[in-house]
């Protein structure tokens, strides 16, 4: 700005170079021109001045009164004209000024109208935000003091002007936690960025009763010069949206957490974990007592009298000091026909209601004391009641109770507790159904399998069955301990693969067939080969069964509980305590284990198979000899297999487990023992364990004899009987055995050839046996009147308690027994 262009202007206003301002002499002549004026009307200093002042208006002419209608609060409109021709409508102010020289000179200052309207709307934008605008601010200055609050920030907060003013967020509300507004705050007046959605949780004095969530921003304030000298804070209360993602927040971990397991306490149990803290202070859920049992709930109201117990309960306190009633303890919900559970399972809808206020408490309370005493000394003030329903019928009840947190339940709560408890029940009453089918299917289960363990002189023997106690339940995992002639005993453990009813069912369905064919003295690898084809006619039934399912249309919305495989797995073991011998042979089973008399374990891991059902594979028989007093334990893969482990370490531990002293235990301790020391808890699988100590048979117990195949021996045969029976002191028995002996070796002689071995044993029975090398069996029939032979084995069948025949290598043996008492007369 050169002195000849800006002659005489005034020095203490020197801002206003950058303002459109002339000065204009008494006579009307501009004598004073500035940068702005060139910019507003695009006409240079060296043209302006000098010129009338009139002339820059549009008409030429300047209102009646001259500048000094210029004069006047606000200025006067004109119309200016640009350089270019065109007209701009401005406003005028004018104002005296003398410059010293003792002439009258004037001030005049053109704002454009659109520049006056945008100070007029941020005027009425500021004057907005303070009275009437609904987003509560404040600014804070550099010291972070407050320096102002708008109407909404005070119906907000509830603090007055006097209450905010020139004190810090954390000065003027104490019980908030504002370290991170804070901190905020002195970020943006450093010079940083604006920042928003931080969010602060409390209660403030114009809502003391209630929490609320607010989203803060802060953004800087400048000046001309853009230098910042405060901060604007604006608050927005999202309690609402807050509470709506809380609860959206608790129904997916409802979702997610409710119903791990088929096991109804802890389904219970997740149900409270959910509400509390979030939705309650404590919460319990009793369910009718018949629940427990797996029984079908009641469709229809619920009587007053039924009984509940409790399922699951957990408070914000450890220990649950509210609940008026342990887990598992029963209780009484509906007796006080008012109080909330009463109503809550007549009308099958949740009942929220509240105690403790300015009135006077409900009247149900003094028909329930413990309640009512529980309510007063724990500062309980509200409480949802919601009925437990699935399926059209009524569980139990969920209680929430709150007594921490003051502000009562509302409705919004309400319909959140309502839906959660909704997916609980389902859950929970697939648990009861879960109950009641596993517990038919152990009841099955345990019926299936052998009540007590036969008497039988050839091993001591002890078992276990534990049923598994997750999802998967009962299975079909077996023990059996059958009796055999001569004296020898079958020792069985199997396995069918799955879980559930038709596990159960299959398993019986193989222990009967393995029974069967013991019957008949099969070899081993003979009676597993018999065995897997009756598996295999299972497989193709099952095949049938699903084909049939499949044809009649969709499944079915919830699949079964139990479910059931192809396959099974088996071992099958023969002891002779005269031989001292064991025979054994797997089909896919773990090795059976023996431990020697003299501590030491090892596993009988040979004449392995492959898996019942498989098809199209032989099966191996092993044999060994087991010195007396040896124990034989059989089990299956249950008790060896796990996720923590695979079936190589949990053999070894099976071996530790067997070194570690207990051979000097009983059976039963044996068991025990190894259970505890292999399966956690709650096994994942069920498990078959079966331990046998082996007892040989003492020689003197034991006599046999050679004979020729001739008709003299048969006298011969009698006399060894009647000699050795008389040794035995069983003289009370020599008719009868010397007339089965003489039919059995007559038999022999007429239908085969080679020679004859006779063998006595006494066991708890007197055993009559003949071996020959013929493969012909006899058969017992009824002789006809004129019939010559026929009648020998009817005889046999008529003066034992049991007869039979059994087959080893190339020779067969026919046996009878007969019980060491004297017969009845």
């Amino acid at each position: 700005m050169g002195d000849s262009t800006f002659r005489g202007w005034p020095h203490h206003l020197p801002d206003l170079v950058s303002e459109a301002v002339a000065v204009v002499d008494e006579g009307g002549v501009l004598t004073g021109w500035s940068l702005g004026a060139h910019r507003l009307l695009g006409i240079p200093a060296e043209e302006a001045v000098g010129r009338p002042a009139t002339e820059l208006l549009a008409d030429g002419a300047g209102p009646p009164h001259g500048i000094a209608a210029y004069t006047v609060p606000g200025g006067g409109p004109a119309v200016l004209r640009h350089r270019d021709g065109g007209e701009i409508a401005v406003v005028l102010w004018a104002q005296p000024w003398a410059p010293g020289d003792g002439g009258r000179h004037w001030l005049v200052q053109a704002t454009p109208e659109e520049a006056i309207r945008r100070q007029d709307v941020g005027r009425a934008l500021l004057d907005s935000l303070g009275s009437e605008a609904p987003v509560a601010m404040s600014v804070y200055d550099t010291d972070c003091r407050c320096l102002m609050q708008n109407a909404a920030l005070r119906r907000l907060s509830g603090l007055t002007d006097e209450e905010r003013m020139g004190r810090t967020l954390r000065e003027s509300l104490p019980e908030l936690e504002v370290t991170e507004m804070e901190a905020v705050q002195r970020r943006v007046l450093g010079g940083g960025s604006p920042v928003g959605d931080v969010d602060v949780r409390g209660r403030v004095p114009a809502d003391p009763g209630r929490e609320h969530a607010w989203c803060n921003s802060a953004f800087p304030l400048k000046d001309r010069s853009g230098e910042i000298f405060a901060v604007c804070h604006a608050v927005v209360d999202v309690t609402s949206q807050h509470r709506a993602r809380e609860r959206l927040a608790v129904l997916n971990d409802a979702s997610a957490s409710i119903g791990s397991t088929l096991d109804l306490l802890h389904t219970a149990q997740e149900l409270t974990d959910v509400a509390v803290p979030r939705l309650a202070d404590f919460a319990c859920v009793d369910l009718i007592d018949s629940v427990f049992e797996g029984e079908e709930p009641p469709s229809g109201q619920v009587a007053r009298e039924t009984a509940f117990r409790r399922a699951a309960h957990r408070s914000i306190v450890p220990g649950s000091p509210e609940a008026v009633t342990e887990v598992e303890d029963v209780d009484v919900h509906a007796s006080a026909p008012n109080s909330p559970f009463a109503r809550a399972l007549a009308t099958g809808r949740p009942v929220v209601e509240s105690a403790n206020g300015p009135g006077p408490a409900p009247a149900w309370l003094a028909d329930d004391p413990a309640r009512a005493a529980g309510i007063r000394v724990w500062g309980i003030h509200s409480w949802m009641v919601v009925p437990v329903r699935a399926r059209g019928s009524t569980l139990g009840v969920a209680v929430f109770l709150r007594r921490q947190r003051p502000e009562p339940f509302e409705e919004d709560d309400l319909l959140l507790a309502d839906e959660i408890v909704a997916r609980a029940a389902v859950c929970i009453d697939n648990a009861r159904r879960y109950t009641r089918e596993r517990g038919t299917a152990l009841a099955l289960q345990r019926s299936l399998l052998p009540q007590r363990l036969p008497d039988q002189a050839a091993v001591e023997a002890a078992s276990r069955y534990l049923p598994a106690s997750g999802r998967t339940g009962v299975g079909g995992d077996w023990f059996d301990v059958i009796a055999l002639s001569g004296a020898r005993v079958a020792l069985v453990v199997g396995d069918v693969v799955g879980h559930g009813m038709k596990a159960a069912v299959t398993m019986g369905r193989l222990r009967t067939a393995v029974r069967t064919l013991a019957d008949l003295d099969l070899p081993p690898d003979d009676l597993l080969t018999h065995v897997d084809a009756h598996v295999r006619r299972l497989i193709d039934e099952q095949a049938d069964e699903h084909h049939d399912v499949a044809a009649s249309g969709p499944p079915p919305a919830e699949p079964p509980i139990d479910t059931w495989a192809f396959g099974a797995t088996c071992v099958y073991a023969v002891y002779d305590p005269i031989t001292r011998r064991c025979t054994f042979a797997r089909a896919g089973h773990p090795p059976p284990a023996v431990v020697l008399p003299d501590g030491r374990t090892r596993f009988l891991d040979s004449a392995g198979g492959p898996p019942l059902g498989v098809g199209g594979h032989p099966f191996e028989k092993a044999e060994v000899e087991l010195p007396d007093n040896s124990m034989l334990v059989l089990y299956t893969d249950g008790l060896v297999e796990s996720r923590d482990h695979d079936i190589d370490a949990g053999l070894e531990r099976l071996r530790r487990a067997l070194d570690d002293g207990c051979r000097e235990l009983s059976l039963d301790s044996v068991c025990d023992s190894v259970v505890q020391e292999l399966l956690p808890e709650h096994p994942p699988d069920d498990v078959a364990l079966l331990v046998a100590r082996t007892r040989a048979l003492d020689d003197d117990r034991c006599a046999s004899c050679e004979l020729p195949p001739q008709p003299a021996v048969v006298s011969r045969a009698r006399a060894f009987v009647r000699r050795q029976l008389s040794r035995w002191e069983l003289s009370h028995l020599a008719a009868t055995t010397q007339l089965v002996v003489s039919e059995l070796v007559t038999n022999v002689i007429l239908h085969a050839d080679g020679p004859i071995q006779l063998r006595l044993v006494r066991n708890e029975s007197l055993i009559c046996e003949v071996s020959d090398s013929s493969a012909a069996a006899p058969h017992l029939r009824r002789a006809g009147p004129l019939d010559e032979g026929g009648r020998g084995l009817f005889l046999i069948a008529q003066l034992s308690r049991r007869w039979g025949t059994r087959y080893a290598g190339d020779r067969k043996t026919v046996w009878a027994e007969q019980p060491l008492e004297s017969p009845e007369p």
